[in-house]
């Protein structure tokens, strides 16, 4: 398969042949990809094409029908719902494009959400929530409620939760998609720092080529089918389907 590498050590992600269908429509058709450990790939493509289902199978959301997925040098197609689950809490974080921030909860509440599940002491989850959205920028709009905060201060304060755990992978399904331009940006440049900063791995889905313009590689899903725009990744021959 041409400009793939045999390097597992430096893949934080491997998929080979992967196939998933919704009842009689095949949304992934035997996808080969790999993922470079501290990879910032965004994956593009047409609305129905198959990316957001690409990056639930890649998260372990759920499995895929053919193929398999290893992640840091591990199968994890034959896991589990609950072993997928507990994958998810321990290394993965997810933004998504409206958030999904409980309304009940402060802004700080829901970024404990996340620590309180992996068995964190509430006072202690607390100040690494706190921290998490001082780096956000968000710290002043802690006690506020979802309702409270405006479209790009709610969308940081997802971006804290879903890193305030230091995951090792990062999963965004169009994470600025119901953001303006400013806002947006504003949003990226945060998370960007953070993530190139703690050397995570991200795949994020969009369909704004601003937002992929952030990324080191860009991989086009058309019709369940990848190819690849260029990139850091490409130069260093990590990632392309053959």
């Amino acid at each position: 398969m041409s400009g793939q590498t045999d390097d597992h050590a430096a893949l934080a992600f491997r998929v080979r042949g992967v196939r998933h269908s919704f009842g009689q429509t095949e949304a992934l058709r035997g996808i080969d990809l790999d993922v470079g450990r501290g990879e910032v790939l965004a994956v593009t493509g047409p609305s129905g094409s198959g990316k957001s289902t690409l990056l639930h199978v890649m998260a372990g959301v759920f499995p895929p029908d053919e193929g398999s997925i290893e992640y840091e040098g591990a199968d994890i197609t034959g896991l589990d719902e609950a072993e997928r689950s507990d994958l998810r809490l321990r290394s993965f974080g997810f933004v998504f494009q409206f958030g999904q921030l409980l309304s009940d909860l402060s802004a700080i509440d829901n970024v404990t959400i996340p620590l309180l599940l992996a068995g964190w002491r509430r006072k202690s989850a607390l100040v690494k929530a706190r921290d998490a959205l001082e780096e956000l920028d968000v710290a002043d709009h802690r006690d506020k409620r979802p309702g409270e905060l405006s479209g790009g201060q709610a969308q940081r304060v997802a971006v804290a939760r879903a890193l305030v755990t230091e995951p090792a992978a990062l999963f965004a399904d169009e994470p600025t998609g119901s953001l303006d331009t400013l806002a947006a940006e504003k949003t990226m440049d945060s998370l960007l720092d953070l993530v190139r900063s703690r050397g995570t791995t991200m795949v994020i889905v969009t369909h704004d080529p601003r937002i992929a313009s952030y990324a080191d590689r860009e991989a086009i899903v058309r019709d369940g089918a990848v190819s690849f725009g260029g990139g850091v990744g490409n130069a260093e021959g990590v990632g392309n389907v053959g």
